[in-house]
């Protein structure tokens, strides 16, 4: 198994490292809401984009990560812009959707960024190229807000995601009910034990896969999202309790 070190942060082993997002709209409410954020002390702070009021003028981007490293200088910062088709807030281009993530990179601004899997493949190799050339680690992502897929087919969009040389996998499903939180933990465990050679990211979404935010330690999970000033997805719970109980399972494993 491949851990990453990170501005002296080990990913893939030991307690989940927790991802707040930063959901505002305008520049005065995401800086705002970073400044409220780094008093959390998350591990990784995920700037949500695609939420962001002028995330199609690439100057007034540029200028607002800069301004987000200067807040966050300890913390790894995630650059993620969600596509309207996997839950995010704005559609755009395909074209515009890689000019973006390329901007983004080149800023030298991010240690992370999101690229979702099924982008055009062009393009997904083209942005792991230019984040490899930069020293940024490719998290891949595929989220399901509708359903719960197979077993099969959860590990098949995962091994896809370290097949084109992901440094991160993530996948993120809807629940409908607690059978499937099971195929979610189940998938995990397997891909983790038999298949990944790096770290992943997985979550069965609303309250009823909330466990699966919580145990991630457990089944194979290396990282989990919480809520900051608020939610960026359904079932984040606050930063405190997240990590209280990521303490208690870590302190009582035996593995």
């Amino acid at each position: 198994m491949t851990t990453w070190n990170i501005k002296n942060m080990k990913i893939g082993e030991g307690i989940p490292k927790i991802i707040v997002p930063l959901v505002g709209e305008t520049e005065e409410e995401i800086l705002e809401e970073a400044a409220f954020v780094r008093e959390l002390a998350p591990d990784v702070v995920e700037w949500r984009a695609d939420l962001y009021e002028h995330v199609e003028n690439l100057d007034k981007v540029k200028v607002l990560l800069t301004k987000l490293r200067t807040i966050f200088e300890k913390e790894l910062l995630l650059f993620t812009f969600r596509s309207h088709k996997e839950g995010g807030k704005k559609e755009i281009s395909d074209v515009f959707y890689a000019k973006l993530n390329e901007t983004a990179i080149q800023t030298k601004q991010i240690d992370l960024i999101d690229v979702e899997l099924f982008s055009k493949k062009e393009s997904i190799e083209q942005l792991i190229a230019t984040a490899n050339d930069n020293a940024v680690y490719v998290i891949m992502s595929n989220h399901d807000f509708e359903k719960t897929p197979s077993k099969e087919e959860i590990l098949k969009r995962l091994c896809q995601m370290q097949d084109y040389g992901a440094h991160i996998l993530k996948l993120a499903v809807m629940p409908r009910n607690a059978g499937d939180v099971l195929t979610l933990l189940d998938a995990t465990y397997t891909m983790k034990t038999e298949y990944a050679d790096r770290p992943l990211i997985t979550m069965s979404m609303a309250g009823t896969g909330v466990i699966s935010r919580l145990a991630g330690e457990v089944f194979g999970s290396d990282f989990t999202f919480a809520a900051g000033k608020d939610a960026s997805a359904p079932g984040q719970i606050p930063v405190e309790e997240l990590r209280s109980v990521q303490g208690t399972i870590h302190k009582n494993l035996t593995y």
